[in-house]
């Protein structure tokens, strides 16, 4: 067997894989039928961050110290892992929306895709594996529950749900994936 295909299987990847289709045949069986041309900022957010914490229990291998053992180099690996997370979980979505409803625009698709898979990595990089769904999932409740504030401050704050091309998501968008991918590329997940 190859280095890849035993990473994929140490980091649970076909049940990431599963999960992540799951989520989206039952947003493709439950969203179908919603009015064409209009866009569910919340429910675009709730599915993008359900792939993300399908994939965030393979930030860690079952051995950390293995991990950090080994004569590899590990920062380019996490990196990729991290990029693969936000894209897998955006292409998912972007391919429900192919087959049935439109929920957002694919820039933004990507956008939240990319600075949820930043959270998840931040996660594991400051309390490990067993709670990186925690900033994801904590960022999605502020999103969900929290009215609405205006001014930059605000965009930031709903980055989630702010439509395709509000600058301040996608800087803040990207400077999660930035920072979280390099905590984690080069510190690993905490033990």
């Amino acid at each position: 067997m190859n280095w890849l295909v035993l990473y994929a299987r140490s980091r649970q990847a076909p049940l990431s894989a599963a999960v992540v289709a799951a989520v989206a045949l039952a947003v493709w069986a439950l969203v179908d039928g919603a009015p064409t041309g209009s866009e569910d900022l919340g429910t675009t957010a709730f599915v993008l961050t359900a792939n993300v914490l399908a994939a965030v229990v393979g930030l860690g291998g079952s051995d950390v110290v293995l991990d950090r053992t080994a004569a590899i180099r590990w920062a380019p690996r996490r990196a990729a892992h991290v990029l693969l997370i936000g894209a897998v979980g955006g292409a998912a979505l972007l391919a429900v929306q192919a087959a049935g409803p439109h929920l957002a625009a694919a820039s933004m698709v990507f956008r939240d895709s990319a600075g949820l898979a930043g959270l998840a990595a931040l996660g594991a990089a400051c309390w490990g594996t067993t709670y990186a769904w925690a900033l994801p999932t904590g960022w999605l409740a502020f999103t969900m529950l929290v009215p609405p504030q205006g001014g930059p401050a605000g965009r930031v704050g709903m980055w989630l749900i702010q439509p395709a091309g509000t600058t301040e998501a996608t800087v803040t968008a990207a400077a999660l994936l930035l920072v979280g991918t390099a905590l984690y590329g080069f510190a690993g997940p905490r033990r």
